[in-house]
């Protein structure tokens, strides 16, 4: 079963470890997160952005897959289905279909305007049992056509969303989305630091977790992150075993162009990727 985010977050603040989102987007991309999850027992989110969520047909339709695999492969470990970077009118769509999470990404628009609709979010989350993300800054790069520069985001206003009562916060701390360029400048700890001061026990996100060094992330973790967001690499990893796949011929001996035995190795990349980062993480029998 579905759950909220809110008390594996709260624990893995208290744990000084992060649980890691991983963004879905097929059966294949779901499937393999949750097995390694399993095997791991660790707790996971998947995520699911508005464009990720309208490929696989709508959100219906996620959240049915979704459950019919906890069922089918008997996941024991606390799974949480969570909007990404969502809109307002997104958010209100995930909660009817069914998620267990939502973050409204507010960070775009005038504070006033974020602290009013996080607010009237919080209110209808809080009555379904729903855990809610907000963002106060931004992200720098371009996820499902919203762009950011990458600006660190005011400790301030974070404390004003934070009062609101949402479960997590995402802050923008010179993180990025997609891959990191050469001339990148790192995270800002200065602005995290400050941020955790006050914000208190409230977990903080990390996103564009792909890509970031490890001492960053355990530094990052031990500032109050509690959620690390992962897509990129998963999809650089399924690219680049799909690519060998098929540059070596297997889709040509025998049966190998069947579906089945094609999107294989990709799935089995995320695997390993999903591993490494749940270690990095420190997530590991945390369920």
């Amino acid at each position: 079963m579905l759950v909220s985010a809110k008390e594996m977050l709260e624990k893995a603040k208290k744990g000084h470890y992060a649980v890691g989102q991983f963004n879905i987007n097929n059966l294949e991309w779901t499937r393999s997160i949750l097995q390694t999850a399993e095997e791991l027992k660790s707790p996971v989110i998947l995520g699911v952005s508005e464009g990720a969520g309208k490929w696989m047909v709508g959100y219906h339709t996620v959240v049915g897959m979704v459950n019919g695999m906890l069922k089918d492969m008997s996941i024991t470990v606390p799974v949480a289905l969570h909007l990404d970077h969502g809109s307002y009118e997104g958010a209100l769509a995930c909660i009817e279909a069914g998620f267990s999470s939502i973050m409204f990404d507010g960070s775009h628009c005038p504070i006033e305007e974020n602290i009013e609709k996080t607010k009237e979010l919080v209110k209808l989350t809080t009555e379904k049992g729903i855990s809610i993300e907000a963002e106060v800054g931004s992200i720098g790069g371009e996820e499902d056509g919203v762009v950011g520069a990458g600006e660190c985001a005011d400790p301030q206003e974070c404390k004003m969303i934070a009062d609101l009562g949402v479960t997590m916060l995402a802050a923008g701390i010179g993180n990025i989305h997609g891959k990191y360029p050469a001339n990148w400048k790192g995270l800002s700890f200065e602005t995290l630091d400050a941020i955790q001061k006050l914000t208190g026990d409230l977990p903080l996100v990390l996103h564009g977790g792909t890509g970031i060094p490890a001492d960053m992330i355990k530094k990052a973790i031990d500032l109050g992150v509690s959620k690390i967001n992962v897509n990129t690499e998963c999809q650089l990893s399924f690219a680049e075993a799909t690519r060998k796949y098929i540059e070596d011929g297997k889709d040509l001996q025998g049966k190998g162009y069947d579906p089945r035995k094609l999107l294989k190795p990709g799935a089995e990349a995320i695997k390993e990727t999903v591993k490494e980062k749940m270690e990095l993480f420190g997530s590991i029998g945390k369920a």
